[in-house]
């Protein structure tokens, strides 16, 4: 059977780092399901451009409306491997670490979380303050996986696109699906 994970991607600067996460899911096979929270709109047509919304949706196996609260992904008995939430705004990532459903994106992080299924999220704010570290060592005791899209300066990148597809390629692994060539390793 092969991999099914869902994609969220909320309002915080980075779509750059989903629409890269999509394609390389794309590409290894893996059945994606994409949610796209009301900020992350506006963020995507400011970073990406007017038709950047509708070329995340057709890399995406199925898309839904954050306000489909009835959709698949929505519910437990619909098996998926877990989420990626790539970027993460500090309010979706204090939604789920409180478990507010309040939306498509944040009701399926909650059934992930209560399914011990994987869920990894890439907040994307700086600097910190001691609210938003509370919600992440909430969320990560919770058993989410918290991985800030910080570069790999190892893997040497000369530019934005290969920082994106090393960020993309760590978030893949952390969810479970080897990323294969597109991550560069330590020593290799």
């Amino acid at each position: 059977m092969r991999k099914r994970l869902i994609v969220g991607v909320s309002g915080a600067s980075g779509a750059m780092l989903a629409r890269e996460t999509l394609r390389q899911l794309s590409g290894l096979g893996v059945e994606t399901h994409l949610v796209v929270s009301r900020g992350a709109r506006i963020t995507i047509a400011h970073e990406l451009g007017p038709g950047g919304f509708a070329a995340l949706n057709s890399i995406a196996a199925c898309a839904y409306s954050e306000q489909d609260l009835a959709a698949p992904i929505a519910s437990g008995s619909f098996r998926t491997d877990g989420m990626i939430v790539v970027p993460c705004s500090m309010r979706s990532l204090a939604a789920m670490a409180h478990g507010l459903g309040d939306n498509l994106l944040t009701r399926a992080a909650d059934v992930v979380l209560k399914e011990k299924r994987r869920l990894v999220v890439a907040p994307r704010e700086a600097p910190l303050h001691e609210g938003h570290l509370d919600a992440m060592l909430r969320l990560a005791r919770l058993g989410a996986v918290i991985a800030p899209p910080v570069p790999p300066f190892y893997a040497a990148s000369t530019s934005i696109e290969d920082i994106a597809r090393e960020i993309a390629a760590r978030l893949i692994g952390w969810a479970g699906v080897d990323p294969g060539e597109a991550m560069t390793r330590w020593g290799e």
